[in-house]
Order: structure tokens, then C-alpha cells, then sequence
């Protein structure tokens, strides 16, 4: 554990090297952990909860194609890859890692395997938060926990192979055993954490569809794109316009603001960069803010999770999701995506 220090906020953490393998195996020794939905974050966490040393199966729908994604990956069926009900009987943590419409869906058939003393593990606050929506009310006799990794399943995955660890957070819903918190932060490290703080299922849903409407996916897009428009329309290529928008900021700006602070991405910048960047960004936050408050707002009411569980259920959702991906992709800016990516020299 350790603590750190904001201005006047001090917030512990708990890093992975708090769960060493032996404590490891002393909290989950004697669990069954079923992870039901084998998409990106199922197939992550599981994986790296196997190779830590946890009894792990996998529930999937057969004959789909992540059922057969599983078993690709080692996951052998009637030993540990199950249809989602028999995956839900046998296990004694319940890893509930289906979308959240399907999450909704399947909770009738889920709940009468969440016996006592059992744990319900999410790695998203919605299904509990907005239960309203969603009618997930858990039994009062399970204990009721969350680890979101601040990550995509994929980055999961690839940073415990490399030896790193995604941040997470992690909540405490409902003690049923009095060991929620243990189960939740043993678990945390098992699927690959470096370190994890401490939310509410409620902070942790309202940040994470904020942020993914924002800065992380929505936003970020469409500022890109509307520079790469105003460049264009100005007689720019569309490589030199992809360079200055997308392919500078990845691949050299924003890993060094990972590892330095944006302060130092200032400091190590020509000055007059540095001095346009100082001049403009308090512009870009003021036209911004208002449109994240409303964006918060609109989370915080439910509007957001309406939609996204009213157009998830759509028997067409699929059908319509590609259409607006190949939109995206054949769209001029990332068709000149491909081709500036296709230079790099480690592509060749």
C-alpha cells in the first residue's frame, strides 16, 4: 500500500507487489472463478487470471464466435468452457464481463445461481448503478464487488506479458462474507492490475461514460477530425493533414506525455510551440467545458445508458454497428490512416 499526496488529498493505493503469489493463493485458493462473456476484457483478465495461478473457467454461448475464440485459446470444452449457466453453477466468483444490454438479458437465468457466499464481480458500474434500466438487484446474501482496468481487454493482456500492470479501480457494493474486499483486490492483481484505487460502482460509471464519450474516444475524434478538415480544406495533403493531427500526436507526443507530464512536453518543445500551445489550450477547455458538463449531466440522469441499452438491443445493432465502422474507415482521414501507418519501417 502506499499513499499519495494532491495538494490537500492524500489516496492510498494498493500495488501488486501487496498480493504476492503465495497471499494470492491464500484468498482464491478455494475459488471456482467463472468469467462469463469471452469479449476483450473477459478473454484478457482471463487468461492472465490463469496464468497467475487461478482456477478459472470460461462461460461463452456456444457456437458463437468467441466460443470457438476460446477454445482456440486453450479453454477445453466440458473442462473449463462452459455454456454461461453451467459456467455460472460451478463458479464461486462470478466474473458478470457480458455487454451491458447483455447483461441485462441474461440476469434472469444468472440469478438463481448466485447462492450464498458467492461473489459477483464487474468490471463497469453500469448493470448495478442504473438498475432501473437494467433490473440487476444481486441477492442481499453474495458479496458484490468491481475491478475496472483503466484499459481495453487487448492492453490488459499485452502489459502483464510484457512484465507492466494497467491501473484499475476497484468498489465494494454490498459484504455479504465479510472478505468482499480481499476477493476484490486479490482478483485486481490476478487479472493483471499494477496498482488500484479505491471508487464507488457510481463514480466509477459516471467517469468511465464520461470519459469514453469524451477525451478517450468521442472527443478526441472529433477534434482530430475537425483539424484535419480545416487543413484540407486549406490545400493540405491528406498525409501531411493525418501527420499533423494523428500520426505526431501518437506515436510521438502523447507516449512521451505518458511517461514525462504535459509540463515537461512544454518544456522539451520548440518555443514557439510551446508558447502556441500555452496561448490556446485555455481557448479549447473553454469551448469544451460546457459541452462535458452536459455530456456529465446527461450520464448522471441515464439518459446515456437509455440509449446505449435501447440501441444495443436492436435486433439489427450488429448490421447497423458496421455500417457506421466502414463509414468511419473509409472516411478520407482514416483511409490516409492506413496508408501513413503502412510507412512505418517496422511495418515493412
Amino acid at each position: 500500500m502506499r499513499d499519495i499526496k494532491i495538494g490537500d488529498m492524500t489516496e492510498t493505493v494498493i500495488e501488486r507487489g501487496d498480493f504476492p503469489p503465495a497471499k494470492l493463493r491464500s484468498i482464491l485458493g478455494q475459488e471456482t472463478v467463472a468469467v462469463l462473456g469471452y469479449g476483450v476484457q473477459g478473454r484478457g483478465q482471463s487468461l492472465n487470471m490463469k496464468d497467475n495461478g487461478v482456477k478459472v473457467i470460461v462461460g461463452q454461448r456456444e457456437k458463437t464466435k468467441s466460443w470457438d475464440l476460446a477454445a482456440q485459446d486453450g479453454w477445453v470444452p466440458g473442462q473449463t468452457l462452459f455454456p454461461l449457466q453451467e459456467a455460472a453453477q460451478r463458479g464461486t466468483v462470478i466474473q458478470y464481463l457480458l455487454s451491458d444490454a447483455g447483461q441485462k438479458d441474461f440476469w434472469p437465468t444468472l440469478k438463481p445461481h448466485l447462492t450464498a457466499g458467492k461473489a459477483l464481480y464487474f468490471s463497469h458500474g453500469f448493470s448495478i448503478v442504473y438498475s432501473d434500466q437494467t433490473a440487476v438487484v444481486p441477492p442481499t446474501d453474495i458479496d458484490v464487488i468491481l475491478v475496472a482496468p483503466k484499459g481495453s481487454g487487448t492492453t490488459v493482456r499485452r502489459l502483464f506479458l510484457e512484465g507492466k500492470g494497467i491501473n484499475s479501480s476497484f468498489a465494494v457494493h454490498q459484504d455479504a462474507t465479510g472478505r468482499a474486499r480481499e476477493r476484490a483486490l486479490a482478483l485486481g492483481v490476478a487479472i493483471g492490475s499494477g496498482y488500484l484505487y479505491e471508487t464507488t460502482f457510481q463514480k466509477e460509471v459516471f467517469s468511465d461514460l464520461t470519459g469514453e464519450r469524451g477525451v478517450l474516444m468521442g472527443a478526441i475524434y472529433g477534434l482530430w477530425l475537425a483539424q484535419y478538415e480545416v487543413l484540407r480544406e486549406h490545400g493540405h495533403s491528406a498525409s501531411e493533414a493525418f501527420n499533423e493531427t494523428v500520426e505526431e500526436a501518437t506515436q510521438s507526443l502523447y507516449p512521451l506525455i505518458a511517461e514525462n507530464g504535459m509540463d515537461w512536453m512544454y518544456a522539451n518543445c520548440s518555443t514557439t510551440a510551446q508558447r502556441g500551445a500555452l496561448d490556446w489550450f485555455t481557448r479549447f477547455r473553454d469551448a469544451a467545458k460546457p459541452v462535458f458538463e452536459e455530456l456529465y449531466q446527461k450520464v448522471v440522469a441515464g439518459e446515456e445508458t437509455r440509449r446505449a441499452l435501447e440501441s444495443n438491443s436492436r435486433p439489427d445493432y450488429r448490421q447497423q454497428l458496421e455500417k457506421e465502422l466502414k463509414a468511419v474507415a473509409e472516411s478520407e482521414m482514416w483511409r490516409a490512416g492506413t496508408a501513413v501507418r503502412s510507412l512505418r519501417p517496422e511495418r515493412k
